[in-house]
């Protein structure tokens, strides 16, 4: 006979929950890397059952979606931080790592759209050219070191430099309008950039994967994680059904690409790896133009060399940008400070984060780098028309009337132990996996 729900206990009294389930692969959290691991493996392994947990209404949310992220391909085509100065010269190695990398990415996106996995590439990816903004004789000599190395790599070929106006103005009218002719200024141009809404691109990622058979459950959020003595691992998930509002998922492998809730995750696993382990969470603002007077002046990417003290996400750039078919200008970013590692996340997540192991490393990161901290607490004071004089570094003719303030996605930076430094605060994306694989 069938199960009757029980009742007259306000709510109190539930069910036990289901027997465990057993998967081959568990993935937590819905964004591009859960999405690109799932299909891979889900085209590897079509046998397989692998299910992916996100906990919100769709895939993409977080840091994926197009509102929070600059939505850059990134391919070290002008992002000033993969080309640091190195005495008297300019490092270019990360650059082309970085280039050789994003060229793996669109092989595999080409290789979708040949086997029908995805139907129309110019749904998230748009040629929109890519240019590094310098201002002022040291940026503009750093400038000419970069392009001189760079242009002479294969992957770099055709990028163009230029110091002068009426060339500047064909790549670049809207910034160079109404610029004072006293203005030391130089840019770099290369046709081959492009603009990525990687909130589109999940989601197209996420129908291929469910098309060969990939589950996808979305409103489940995964709270615990352990190793079971067999070597698999043992997951607890919530959700908001009418009956326990729990249940197990006892899987293989487990991929978390959870952003900033990763960490956490990882923490409960008791993985010996993720000792030392701590983020420090930064969040964001971009300025919003929808004018289509003046979005229409500036169809590039253009990146500028950031402030002393400001972490390589802080790098000032004023992009064309399209987000769910829309056309419009994005310039920051602004720093700013919240404790959660999730845009949705908890205001406690910074501080359930805290753990006896990584208190030292993370305060010997933080005396390293009193400079970031410097830094946050002048943009977290930053008044809006000190904001606007930063775009008008780069837009001189900006109105304030054209330019909105939306909060950007939420960033975690690592800050970890070191054998030299006791701890490090890094930039970029951190791989952290179980010694067994």
């Amino acid at each position: 006979a069938a199960q009757k729900p029980s009742g007259g206990c306000f709510g109190f009294c539930r069910p036990p929950p289901p027997a465990v389930e057993e998967v081959d692969v568990a993935l937590v959290g819905g964004g591009v890397m859960s999405a690109t691991v799932g299909l891979l493996l889900q085209q590897l392994e079509p046998s397989w059952k692998i299910v992916m947990y996100e906990r919100l209404g769709a895939m993409a949310e977080e840091s994926s979606n197009g509102w929070n992220n600059a939505g850059t391909g990134h391919s070290a085509l002008c992002e000033p931080n993969y080309t640091p100065t190195k005495g008297d010269s300019v490092d270019v190695s990360k650059a082309i790592t970085v280039n050789e990398n994003w060229q793996l990415s669109r092989q595999y996106w080409a290789y979708l759209r040949t086997a029908g996995l995805l139907k129309d590439p110019q749904s998230f990816i748009d040629n929109t050219p890519h240019c590094t903004f310098a201002y002022g004789e040291d940026q503009i000599d750093w400038l000419k070191k970069r392009h001189g190395l760079l242009s002479k790599h294969p992957l770099f070929e055709g990028m163009k430099y230029s110091e002068d106006v009426a060339e500047m103005k064909k790549w670049c009218p809207l910034m160079m309008e109404g610029r004072d002719a006293k203005d030391k200024v130089a840019l770099t141009f290369s046709e081959e950039g492009t603009d990525v809404d990687f909130g589109a691109l999940t989601k197209d990622l996420g129908k291929a994967f469910m098309k060969l058979g990939g589950n996808l459950l979305l409103f489940h959020t995964v709270t615990a994680l352990r190793k079971e003595s067999s070597g698999k691992w043992l997951l607890t998930v919530q959700k908001n059904d009418l009956g326990a509002k729990t249940c197990q998922v006892r899987s293989k492998f487990v991929f978390c690409g959870a952003g900033g809730w990763a960490l956490l995750l990882l923490q409960k696993s008791g993985i010996p790896e993720i000792r030392g382990f701590m983020g420090f969470p930064i969040s964001g603002e971009f300025l919003v133009c929808q004018n289509p007077d003046v979005v229409h002046k500036h169809p590039t990417k253009v990146y500028g060399k950031a402030a002393i003290g400001a972490p390589p996400m802080s790098v000032p750039h004023l992009d064309k940008r399209i987000i769910g078919g829309k056309h419009m200008l994005l310039f920051g970013p602004f720093a700013g400070f919240s404790p959660r590692y999730l845009k949705t996340g908890s205001l406690l997540d910074l501080f359930k984060s805290i753990r006896p192991h990584n208190l030292i490393p993370a305060a010997a990161a933080g005396l390293q780098n009193l400079d970031l901290t410097v830094y946050l607490v002048k943009q977290l004071l930053a008044t809006d028309a000190a904001k606007f004089s930063e775009l008008k570094n780069f837009v001189p003719t900006a109105k304030p009337e054209d330019w909105l303030l939306v909060t950007a996605g939420q960033r975690v930076q690592i800050m970890k132990k070191d054998p030299e430094k006791i701890g490090i605060l890094q930039f970029g994306t951190e791989v952290v996996a179980a010694a067994d694989g």
